[in-house]
C-alpha cells in the first residue's frame, strides 16, 4: 500500500514519515511540503520531499496533517484521504463532504486510539450523569499550536453536548474573566493552555454536588497520532466513497 505525505517537513509529518518505514505492510510513495519550505529538496528515507502536491495521485491514500487551505488544495490530487487538520470552516467542512462522494476519506479531529476511547467515555459519562453535573474541558498544548481550543477538545464538547440533547453553539463558552455572573445550568466550557512542548492533554470535567467525574488523556508522543493515521489509512482500502472518522475505524458507533 503507497502512502503519500502532506506536510512532510512539519513536526507531525517527520513523525508520519518515521512510521510509514516503520511499517512493512506500507510504502512511502509521495512527500511533498509547500513550495518555499526549507523541507522541499531533502529527503523523507528514501524519498525527496517535493513541492507538488500531484505527487499524491500515484498512492493508494493521501495523508494530510497541515492547514485548512492546504488540505482543501490537496483533496483534487488524492484517491482517498486521512485528514488530521483542524480549524475548518463550515464551507471548508463541506468541501470535503462534496470529495468524499467520489472517495473514501476518514477525517478526525485527534487520530490516537487513547483519545477516540476517551470520546467514548466521555459520550457514556454524559448519559449516565445528565444535567446534574456541570461539564468543564480543558486542553493543553505546545505553544506553536495556532488554534485554539483543540480540535479534540472541540470533538470532546460535541460528544457531550450530543449525549445530553444540548446543540454545542448554543451552550458552550470559551474561557471566563471579569464579572461572569452565575453558571448556566446547561453550559459547556472550554479553556485552553499553550506553553513548552506539551504534545496533547485534554481533560473533561463533570462536575456535580459532592463529587466529580474526571476523563482525562494526555498524549506523551505525536506517534500516538500516527499509528491511529496509518490504520485508517489500512482500513480504508477497498472501501467505498464517503466520510468517515475513528469510531467507523475502531468500531465503536
Amino acid at each position: 500500500m503507497k502512502i503519500a505525505l502532506a506536510g512532510a517537513g512539519g513536526r507531525m509529518g517527520r513523525t508520519l514519515t518515521e512510521a510509514v518505514l516503520a511499517d512493512r505492510s506500507l510504502e512511502l510513495g509521495a512527500a511533498f511540503d509547500v513550495p518555499g519550505s526549507p523541507a522541499v529538496g531533502t529527503n523523507a528515507g528514501a524519498i525527496p520531499i517535493g513541492g507538488d502536491a500531484a505527487a499524491a495521485a500515484s498512492c493508494d491514500v493521501l495523508i494530510d496533517f497541515t492547514r485548512p487551505e492546504g488540505t482543501l488544495a490537496n483533496l483534487k490530487h488524492a484517491r482517498a484521504m486521512v485528514i488530521g487538520t483542524t480549524g475548518f470552516s463550515p464551507a471548508q467542512k463541506k468541501t470535503i463532504e462534496d470529495a468524499a462522494r467520489r472517495m473514501p476519506i476518514v477525517m478526525a479531529a485527534n487520530f490516537a486510539v487513547g483519545v477516540n476511547a476517551a470520546y467514548k467515555l466521555a459520550e457514556t459519562a454524559a448519559r449516565i450523569l445528565g444535567d446534574a453535573y456541570d461539564v468543564e474541558i480543558i486542553e493543553a498544548h505546545h505553544r506553536h499550536k495556532v488554534d485554539a481550543p483543540s480540535g479534540t477538545a472541540l470533538k470532546l464538547g460535541e460528544v457531550v453536548a450530543q449525549a445530553l440533547n444540548r446543540k454545542l453553539a448554543d451552550v458552550s463558552r470559551h474561557g471566563r474573566h471579569g464579572e461572569t455572573g452565575e453558571r448556566p445550568a446547561k453550559e459547556i466550557a472550554f479553556h485552553a493552555i499553550r506553553g513548552g512542548d506539551m504534545v496533547g492533554e485534554h481533560s473533561v470535567l463533570f462536575v456535580g454536588a459532592g463529587e466529580r467525574v474526571e476523563i482525562t488523556v494526555r498524549s506523551q508522543s505525536r506517534m500516538t497520532y500516527a499509528v491511529g493515521a496509518l490504520r485508517a489509512a489500512k482500513w480504508l482500502r477497498g472501501r467505498p466513497p464517503g466520510l468517515y472518522d475513528m469510531f467507523d475505524v475502531l468500531g465503536l458507533r
